[in-house]
């Protein structure tokens, strides 16, 4: 294949080892980790990743990137403690193998100033430590749409960007557009669509235009973040019912291994295009 897949497995299972059942079901060897037995990954212990790290190497999967919430407060609230906690997560990458960490822009402003000072202190805290620092474009954060993203990427060089198409369309951001203005800071993707209403869909099945974006994209790894609907009673619906809730899936573990087929559906279609 000629992408490297990772995921957010903590969509297909709350505890590490249905998340990485899951996995290997789908010949996923890379972790996008973001929540592990109900934890958020910024919130572990240095003991509680080794043994993650360990039983991850035991099944041959590595971790991709930290999924961490940093960015995700308001402007306004105190960012000390949200600093030492994204130092405490540079460790914690360092234990389980990541090179790169995601990270946001900030609610609560349109002044982009303090969201620059405040990107600055995670990148001069992260100096040296070979972690890749990733923006994820976001709805009610600073970096929502495309020309506020390019903002950021043009004052921080140094930050890179994870592009997210279903995110774009939440905010009524064009995709094609967005690529356009952001390719030259893309680290890597993560492989979510959505309709014009922002409901999310597998890969090529909204607005999203993954198989242009696909085209385009010269790194090798994509994250499937499937934030696709559950419904535990969908398998006892009449096939009418069914038909209506079209991207509905009965459990997690299916709608994980929905999304991860969209994607590779599209990956073949230009591999035998």
């Amino acid at each position: 294949m000629k992408y490297r897949l990772a995921a957010f497995a903590d969509e297909a299972a709350p505890d590490l080892a249905g998340q990485i059942a899951a996995m290997r079901e789908n010949g996923i060897v890379l972790l996008e980790i973001r929540g592990v037995d109900g934890e958020n990954i910024d919130r572990i212990s240095d003991d509680k990743a080794r043994e993650i790290r360990e039983r991850l190497d035991g099944a041959g999967i590595a971790v991709w990137s930290l999924g961490s919430p940093f960015g995700k407060i308001g402007i306004g609230e105190n960012f000390a403690p949200h600093l030492d906690s994204f130092k405490h997560s540079l460790e914690l990458a360092d234990i389980l193998g990541a090179k790169h960490i995601r990270l946001f822009s900030f609610y609560g402003t349109t002044d982009i100033s303090p969201v620059l000072e405040r990107l600055n202190a995670f990148i001069e805290a992260a100096k040296g430590s070979g972690i890749v620092l990733c923006h994820e474009n976001e709805k009610g954060i600073y970096g929502d749409t495309a020309a506020k993203c390019l903002e950021i990427h043009k004052a921080l060089p140094q930050l890179r960007a994870v592009f997210d198409p279903a995110n774009f369309i939440q905010c009524g951001q064009d995709t094609k557009q967005a690529w356009e203005l952001l390719s030259p800071y893309v680290e890597y993707m993560h492989i979510k669509d959505a309709l014009p209403d922002g409901s999310v869909v597998p890969a090529g099945k909204g607005a999203g235009e993954l198989p242009f974006l696909l085209s385009r994209y010269k790194g090798k790894v994509l994250t499937v973040e499937p934030h696709l609907s559950v419904f535990e009673g969908f398998d006892k619906l009449e096939s009418e019912q069914k038909t209506k809730m079209r991207y509905t899936y009965p459990d997690s573990r299916t709608a994980f291994s929905a999304a991860v087929n969209a994607l590779k559906d599209i990956i073949g279609g230009q591999e035998n295009g």
